[in-house]
């Protein structure tokens, strides 16, 4: 019986967070006695994997013989921004069940996508939730060590400057590795009213006035939602001037949020005392500020309590069984 067509010249595209679409060319010889065909889709091996994490794990496909391109979603091997190899066979079914298979195609490579605004408003509608109720504040603040402000004094010409953010929080954040900007906090104590005295990031504190940097020149953006194995749930909101690079990033990316009509961050005008802004209780709100920000326009003072380093988010991983905070699509 003559060999089954071997796929040659596989093409992948339009990849999302978790599908995409796979096609590729055959030589017409027996091509009607294909009746399955079988893809293997393997995570793409680096240095710091661990290796037998899959090794029991089945990992190939079988999907009927459909017409070209073929669109794979919403395996559970699927995890966004994740590199991938894949290989295709084509597959005849015997009158016993077996199969009667051609060689392996060659491997490809492809990397998924980030998580798409359907996926953002999910994760926004799950941070809605638990957001709780809003509390008053003044302030935004930024702590970090001596030798941080002593840099942007001497080297930045008194500025903060915005740096690419981290890969904390989810791994399909379209934000992280790509957006620039300078981590702000708002959360106030629910006794004081006042920013905590404690801090992961430095015992030196930069406040300014929240009206410095949300303003109704200012627009708001939902970046994400996530936990790191703890009761403590994050929320991360990015502020950017209209107009500015940061804003012309998020709107193609991030879910608008009305800056006077929305569960996490609020800045409203009221006729006699100016404007008003409040946080969720709730959440811990990481805003990230998109412009450079002069030191000039606050202050800088020691914080009288402690640094406690266990509390810190850099880099920090999302925890993926968590039900608050996870969405059906990958991790």
């Amino acid at each position: 019986m003559e060999e089954l067509p071997v796929p040659q010249s596989i093409k992948i595209s339009n990849i999302t967070c978790d599908s995409f679409k796979i096609c590729w060319d055959m030589e017409a010889r027996s091509k009607e006695r294909i009746t399955h065909y079988f893809i293997d889709l393997n995570k793409k091996e680096n240095k710091n994997s661990n290796k037998f994490k899959h090794k029991d794990v089945p990992t190939k496909l079988v999907a009927k013989a459909v017409p070209l391109p073929m669109t794979v979603r919403g395996h559970w091997f699927l995890s966004p921004r994740t590199e991938y190899t894949v290989a295709v066979q084509t597959a005849s079914k015997q009158a016993d069940g077996d199969y009667t298979v051609s060689e392996w195609s060659e491997i490809v490579e492809f990397c998924t996508a980030d998580y798409s605004m359907v996926h953002l408003n999910q994760l926004l509608e799950k941070a809605e939730v638990i957001a709780g109720r809003m509390l008053p504040f003044s302030v935004f603040y930024r702590n970090q060590n001596k030798e941080y402000f002593d840099h942007a004094r001497d080297m930045q010409d008194n500025r903060m400057l915005p740096s690419v953010k981290d890969n904390s929080g989810s791994h399909g954040s379209p934000i992280s590795g790509k957006l620039e900007g300078i981590f702000f906090s708002c959360n106030t104590e629910f006794n004081t009213g006042k920013p905590p005295q404690d801090s992961p990031y430095g015992r030196l504190r930069f406040e300014v006035q929240a009206d410095a940097l949300f303003n109704p020149d200012t627009n708001l953006y939902f970046g994400d939602f996530y936990c790191m194995y703890t009761a403590y749930h994050y929320v991360i909101l990015v502020l950017a001037p209209k107009g500015s690079p940061g804003d012309d990033f998020c709107k193609q990316r991030l879910p608008a949020l009305d800056i006077t009509d929305n569960r996490f961050l609020t800045c409203k005008q009221d006729d006699a005392a100016g404007l008003l802004f409040h946080h969720a209780q709730d959440v811990i709100l990481e805003v990230i500020y998109t412009d450079p920000v002069n030191l000039a326009s606050g202050s800088v003072a020691e914080i009288s309590g402690h640094q406690l380093m266990s509390l810190s988010t850099v880099n920090a991983k999302k925890d993926p069984s968590c039900k608050a905070c996870n969405i059906s699509v990958g991790r």
